[in-house]
């Protein structure tokens, strides 16, 4: 007796419609692999040259046919960088810079976490009149431009004396600005069932324990996902320091890029100390999302679902 070992290939080999889908899937799982290698090629050339361009010497930034591999090796860039920015400005050291931005960027962004928190635990948590409302309101500002507001920001902390401090990159930061992140975490906060509220009440706890030692942890992924997202808007935030830092030694990573390459504009452009300067500042991004990737992809999936 001879045991029946017909398989997909076997029985598409024979149903013309099976072997018709059988190439459907094949052709269709082939189209999308390219166009995400041809999606990821988009990203990784720029970004290939960038950290290439960094490494070269100044006699191969212009030659003709490009050069992909720098030959040979110029990791002294990265150094002779900061050094060409300290004499253009002396007192604007690499030290410094990344000590503004990363006081700025931090603070902000625990700010941007925890005021988000807050605010989309209330929304999500507590009944009260008008919620919807003002919710649908809070979610509306987020279609107003940012230059609308640009100017009457200015002439508030203007009238507050705060301009030329860090105070106007912070403390906003500090009032729950985000809508986008209250919407993602309110999505969170509503797939707890509430019966998590009335056991920790029964309990003993009281809203802020609950809050903090609750609420919080459950919803991790997307708290760690409005994390990276909060700190890459804060990082690479040109518009706030442009507008209100006026003095070098305040000034940030980004803005300091900017001051460097207008100041050599005037003779040929040091394309290979830009560069570096430009893969120093996307080294913490890309770290903090490959360190958080997990959180970060499961707190933006499951925030969507609920509605």
């Amino acid at each position: 007796m001879t045991a029946n070992t017909t398989t997909p290939a076997t029985t598409a080999y024979h149903d013309p419609l099976a072997r018709r889908r059988l190439i459907q899937t094949i052709f269709g799982r082939i189209l999308i692999y390219a166009l995400l290698l041809f999606g990821a090629a988009l990203i990784l050339i720029p970004f290939f040259w960038m950290v290439s361009t960094s490494l070269k010497t100044e006699d191969q930034l212009f030659v003709w046919p490009p050069k992909w591999l720098p030959d040979p090796v110029a990791f002294e860039n990265y150094f002779d960088s900061w050094k060409q920015l300290d004499s253009i400005a002396p007192g604007l050291t690499f030290w410094r810079i990344m000590g503004n931005t990363l006081f700025i960027t931090v603070l902000a962004m625990f700010g941007e976490m925890f005021s988000a928190a807050i605010v989309a635990y209330g929304f999500a948590r507590f009944r009260f009149k008008g919620r919807d409302t003002i919710f649908f309101i809070m979610l509306s500002t987020m279609m107003i431009p940012a230059t609308l507001t640009m100017v009457p920001g200015f002439l508030v902390w203007r009238e507050f004396g705060l301009l030329n401090t860090y105070d106007p990159l912070t403390l906003p930061a500090l009032t729950a600005w985000g809508p986008a992140y209250i919407f993602l975490l309110r999505q969170f906060f509503l797939t707890i069932p509430r019966d998590m509220d009335d056991a920790a009440t029964v309990d003993g706890a009281n809203t802020v324990q609950i809050f903090f030692y609750i609420m919080l942890p459950m919803v991790k992924p997307a708290f760690l996902a409005i994390g990276v997202l909060a700190f890459q808007g804060n990082w690479n935030n040109l518009q706030a320091p442009l507008i209100y830092l006026n003095t070098t030694q305040f000034f940030t990573l980004i803005l300091s890029m900017q001051f460097f390459q207008q100041s050599l504009s005037k003779s040929a452009p040091k394309w290979h100390y830009m560069m570096a300067m430009a893969t120093m500042m996307a080294a913490p991004i890309l770290l903090m999302f490959f360190t958080a990737q997990r959180y970060f992809i499961e707190g933006l999936n499951v925030g969507a679902v609920k509605g």
